[in-house]
């Protein structure tokens, strides 16, 4: 089958790759030329450059033959005198903190392809083509989308909705392996289209493959992603919250006691700082935003939200809370940046927060390491005499006066081998947002370092 791919982020690119390792003919089309231009190279190493995915680069190399990245409109125009399906990978960021979706991006796209598919098979309209949302979008954007086709003259189609369900750095091994597939549409022709496309999943016995409705498809991704970013927030805020009051209690050894039950399960069940991400924060507050402006109440919905935003401020007060630390003038290190570990996406990351606030502290240094995701930090925060950047996190942790751990990246778990033999004059607080180094809390409570932990009261360094 031939298959538009219009935006190539994160999704559009991995959705991309997958159906073109499935056989079909693709075209991905995207107004940023850098990033089409990285995408196409055929470099598995600048691929993966642009998108920090696991295996993007290998699918895109392995299957150059039957998947094109252009910035050229003239190409998307030819190409829909064949085409079968056109996936709309455009982003739908937040408005502020309305709640409300920026839907100009998608309009903007939706207005120009509905000119292109007026005059497609030289203005027969023959070929008939399915529109599909694979962006995370209000319930009733398959009106939107119908409405703007409608009015443009467009005959011969039909709109899908078909969300993304996922996981930033390991979309690749998510699209070839998903547990589910949702397909949401009002006509047979079009479940019928999808799964030609999607054969390989619909005919798997391991990947649930379910065919609903366009508004109940575009509404189960959004309470999909409040369902897990509610469950962090219990973590944080009522689990992480209890273990770090009473004395005695093992966050880890609590985790076991709740995973172990099968209604609870295991996933969620890791204290942090923050959930952050371009997905769970946007998709609440959508939620919320379009049930208050149906007439609903949203307070779980909005609660949630406030959970998490109160769970990296309790985290950074916590140091002049219970050590009453002064940050200004201090030497900080900011070890990691990224909003989660295997990604380079600084989207709500609370490396961004935790930035600011030191900038309003008035701190000297903050000294900053992150194996992927620094160059998109220092669009945020330029290099210079505040911020450094260093090329490895023992390096970054050196002479600091705090070190914060913000991101889950797995070599951190041996900072505490750097930090304990070369701090024997002066010693730093820990602050591990992640509980990276709670195998050594012990180690660096003997060594003498004051530890602030989510998920643990104040360790206190014996002195």
């Amino acid at each position: 089958m031939n298959i538009l791919y219009i935006g190539s982020g994160f999704v559009g690119a991995c959705s991309a790759a997958i159906s073109a390792a499935s056989g079909h003919n693709v075209l991905v089309y995207d107004i940023d030329e850098k990033k089409i231009q990285m995408l196409g190279s055929g470099d598995r190493d600048t691929v993966e450059s642009c998108l920090f995915e696991d295996g993007l680069g290998d699918l895109l190399v392995r299957n150059k033959e039957r998947i094109e990245f252009t910035i050229d409109y003239g190409k998307v125009e030819d190409f829909l005198d064949i085409c079968d399906g056109i996936f709309m990978c455009l982003p739908t960021p937040e408005i502020g903190e309305t709640g409300e979706s920026n839907l100009n991006y998608y309009f903007d796209a939706a207005q120009k392809l509905s000119e292109g598919l007026k005059k497609r098979n030289n203005g027969s309209q023959d070929k008939y083509v399915v529109i599909v949302n694979k962006s995370t979008v209000p319930i009733d954007m398959v009106n939107k989308t119908q409405e703007i086709m409608d009015e443009a003259g467009v005959k011969n189609y039909g709109v899908v909705s078909n969300p993304e369900f996922l996981v930033e750095g390991k979309a690749v091994e998510g699209s070839l392996r998903p547990d589910r597939v949702v397909v949401g549409a009002w006509k047979e022709q079009d479940f019928e289209i999808m799964r030609r496309m999607y054969q390989r999943f619909y005919d798997s016995p391991t990947v649930k493959y379910i065919e609903v409705n366009p508004k109940e498809a575009a509404a189960g991704k959004l309470l999909a992603n409040f369902t897990l970013f509610n469950k962090l927030a219990i973590c944080f805020d009522v689990i992480g919250r209890t273990c770090e009051t009473f004395e005695g209690l093992n966050y880890e050894s609590l985790r076991k006691v709740l995973a172990t039950d099968p209604r609870i399960g295991t996933w969620g069940l890791y204290d942090s700082l923050y959930a952050g991400g371009s997905c769970f924060i946007k998709d609440a507050r959508s939620l919320s935003h379009q049930l208050q402006t149906a007439g609903q109440g949203a307070a779980l919905v909005d609660g949630t939200y406030l959970a998490n935003k109160r769970q990296l401020e309790m985290f950074i007060g916590r140091a002049e809370k219970e050590v009453s630390f002064d940050w200004t003038n201090k030497k900080i290190a900011l070890i990691g940046t990224a909003f989660k570990r295997d990604t380079n996406d600084i989207r709500n990351s609370a490396s961004i927060d935790i930035g600011h606030f030191l900038k309003e502290k008035q701190v000297d240094e903050v000294h900053i390491y992150d194996p992927a995701a620094m160059d998109n930090f220092k669009l945020v925060f330029e290099e210079g005499d505040q911020f450094i950047y260093h090329n490895h996190e023992f390096d970054a942790v050196k002479d600091c006066d705090v070190i914060i751990i913000a991101t889950d990246w797995p070599q951190f778990r041996g900072l505490a081998d750097v930090i304990i033999p070369e701090s024997k004059e002066k010693k730093p607080l820990i602050m591990d947002g992640r509980r990276m180094l709670q195998h050594r809390y012990g180690d660096l409570q003997e060594a003498g370092f004051d530890v602030i932990a989510v998920g643990s009261p104040f360790i206190q360094g014996k002195k």
